[in-house]
This record gives structure tokens, sequence and C-alpha cells, in this order.
């Protein structure tokens, strides 16, 4: 690849990043310039080119610059590599369109069959089909829906049946007064972390995202899915009481 050397604003220019982002980049030892004029201006060569390539592809899937550093230092580590990476990427999102404009035509199809939809209906459509897809990546819903292709609908039905098992007795705890931090509830506690587990199959990535679904979500979860609040409230209590035992 050869290119005439580009100084930090040309680079800038020409690729819609900000002259302070590279000067950060510079700053943090992710991407220093080859060569520097006399009068000490940064002069980036084709090899940093690439590299910065390399850069801005890993941000978009979501990499840290430390972990970016560690992955371009790596001997191994290619261009090829992060390309193939970035492609992957691209296709779930191409797919999560594709079924985006499934449940488009299948909200169309519905409005086509009544003569009149309810401003409510509207809002619960739109918040059904966005809630998840904000807080899942396309790939982590692709592999939710595979895991629950490969369970089958008997299992699934066995996991609901346990959740609702699951429910009904910390209803009964709470009713009796245990406390969060009782052996009891503490097993219950255990039990919903066991049921969380099996619906993430162990993808601490998905496992992260139910999470942050539920802490920003949650009042509106429970609502739609016609929890009991208070056995919600208390379910976050024994959570609670759990880590302090453990720290």
């Amino acid at each position: 690849m050869r290119m005439e050397t580009l100084k930090v604003g040309e680079l800038a220019k020409r690729t819609g990043l900000t002259i302070r982002t590279l000067h950060h980049y510079d700053e943090i030892g992710l991407l220093r310039p080859s060569l520097h004029t006399e009068s000490g201006h940064r002069l980036y060569t084709a090899n940093d080119v690439v590299r910065l390539q390399q850069i801005v592809s890993l941000r978009q899937l979501g990499f840290s610059l430390e972990d970016i550093r560690t992955c371009l230092d790596h001997p191994g580590f290619s261009p090829l590599e992060v390309i193939t990476l970035q492609v992957t990427r691209l296709r779930g999102e191409i797919e999560w369109q594709r079924k985006l404009c499934e449940r488009l035509e299948a909200l169309a199809a519905h409005l086509q069959a009544v003569e009149e939809v309810s401003t409510d209906t509207f809002l619960q459509i739109i918040e059904t089909m966005t809630m998840i897809e904000n807080y899942y990546t396309a790939e982590q819903l692709e592999a939710l829906r595979k895991r629950g292709e490969a369970m089958g609908p008997e299992a699934m039905q066995q996991a609901q049946t346990a959740w609702a098992d699951l429910f009904a007795q910390l209803r009964l705890e709470m009713d009796n007064g245990t406390d969060p931090a009782d052996p009891r509830a503490q097993a219950l506690g255990k039990r919903r972390d066991e049921l969380i587990h099996a619906f993430t199959g162990g993808d601490p990535g998905i496992e992260q995202s139910l999470t942050r679904l539920w802490t920003e979500q949650g009042d509106k979860l429970t609502a739609q899915y016609g929890y009991d609040p208070q056995v919600m409230e208390y379910l976050g209590k024994i959570a609670e009481a759990g880590k302090k035992n453990s720290s």
C-alpha cells in the first residue's frame, strides 16, 4: 500500500475523525504516527492508516480502547481478521433489519384487518417491538432464538413452569415474613440465578444485557408480564442480602 504521508489535520479530514481523537490515540499509545516533521508535527504513513482502519472497525464491534490495543499488538492479529469480524457484525445487523421488516409487515396486515386501532394499541406494539431489541445485539437475539429452537417447545414450557413455581415460593416466603438473608430465601435467589443461567446459556454478554434491561425497564416489564411488584421487590432484597453475605 503506497501513499504519501498525511498530517493529522489531513488524516482527520479524510477519515471523518476529529483531530482530538487522533491526538488521544497517540497519547495512549494506540495509534502513534510513524514519522514527525523537523518541527514535531505528526506524519501518518500507509501502515498507520491500516492500523487506524482496524481501530475504527473494532470500536464499531464494541471493543474498548484497551482491548483494541491488546488485539492489535498481538503478533497473530491481522487486518483480515478485523475485516472478517466487521463483516460478521454487519451481516447480523442486516438480519436484524430483515426481521424488523417482517414485524412491520405483520403490523400492516393487522391494521388492514381492523377498522380502527387505538393509540394505546400502537404504543404497546411499538414498545414490544423496540424494548428487547434496544438491549440485545443482533447476535445475541439470534443466539437466543437458536437456543429456543434447540430446546424445543417442551423444554420451553418446563422453563416457564419453573419460573412460575419460583414466584409462587417467593410469594409464600414473603407472606410468611421470611428474612431475605434467611437460607430459605437465599436458596430461592440461587434458583433464580440458575434459571437465568439456563436462559442465557452461560453467555456473559447476554446476561449483562438482561441485567441492564431489568435494571432500567424493570417496572415496565413487571407490569407487562403481570408480575407482582411486591414479589419482585422481595426478590431484589434477596439478591442484595446475597451480595452482602458473599462480600
